[in-house]
C-alpha cells in the first residue's frame, strides 16, 4: 500500500511510475551489461599465451586456426584473432616485414579491380571504405600484407585475397612492436 494514498487514482499513478522506474533501471542494466561484455571481448582479443619454437620478434600465422602469434620470448607470444585468405588464395611459407605504413591509402589489385569495376582506383587512408584499416605491415612476398580492417566482423573468417586482417587496435600494437626485417611464417 502506498502511504498517504487517499484514492485509487493516486495509487494507479504511483504504480505506473514504479513500473516506469523499474523499466528504466532494467534498460540501464541491460545496456551496462552489454557494454561490459563488449569491453571484455575487446580486451581478450589480444592475449599472452604459451608458445615455443620461434625466436622472439617473429610473427607466426596459423591459417587454419585464424590466429596470429607475435613471439615475445621466454616461451610466450601475444595471440590475436585474424581474418585469412579465402580458399584458393591462401599462401604458406616464410616472408619478412618489408614496409610499415600508418593509415595507408589503398588501390585494388588488378584481379579485384576487374571483378569490382565500381571500386575507386585509390581509396585514401583513414577513409571508412579503405580495407587496410589503421596500419599495414607489408611483406616482401607478392602483394601481401598484415593489416587492419574496415570490417571488424571479418576477423576470424576466411575472407581475404591473401592478406592477413587484424582488428585495428591489434595491428597498431603489432606495428609498434615489429621492426622492418622481422620474420613472418604463414602456416597451414
Amino acid at each position: 500500500m502506498i502511504p498517504n494514498s487517499g484514492n485509487r487514482f493516486s495509487e494507479t499513478i504511483m504504480r505506473k511510475k514504479n513500473v516506469m522506474t523499474r523499466r528504466h533501471w532494467l534498460k540501464i542494466a541491460v545496456v551496462a551489461g552489454a557494454l561490459a561484455l563488449s569491453a571484455q571481448l575487446s580486451a581478450s582479443a589480444r592475449e599472452i599465451v604459451s608458445f615455443r619454437g620461434y625466436e622472439a620478434g617473429t610473427i607466426v600465422i596459423v591459417t587454419h586456426a585464424r590466429e596470429l602469434y607475435y613471439v615475445v620470448g621466454h616461451g610466450q607470444a601475444i595471440r590475436c584473432p585474424v581474418g585469412v585468405s579465402k580458399a584458393g588464395m591462401a599462401w604458406h611459407g616464410k616472408a619478412w616485414v618489408a614496409q610499415k605504413l600508418l593509415r595507408p591509402s589503398w588501390g585494388p589489385p588488378s584481379d579485384i579491380a576487374r571483378a569490382n569495376p565500381q571500386i575507386p582506383y585509390t581509396i585514401p587512408g583513414g577513409s571508412p571504405r579503405n580495407p587496410m584499416g589503421a596500419a599495414v605491415l607489408g611483406l616482401n612476398r607478392g602483394n601481401y600484407a598484415i593489416h587492419g580492417t574496415n570490417d571488424p566482423a571479418s576477423i576470424g573468417g576466411f575472407v581475404s585475397h591473401g592478406c592477413i586482417r587484424m582488428h585495428n587496435e591489434d595491428v597498431l600494437d603489432l606495428y609498434r612492436r615489429v621492426p622492418l626485417g622481422s620474420e613472418v611464417y604463414v602456416l597451414q
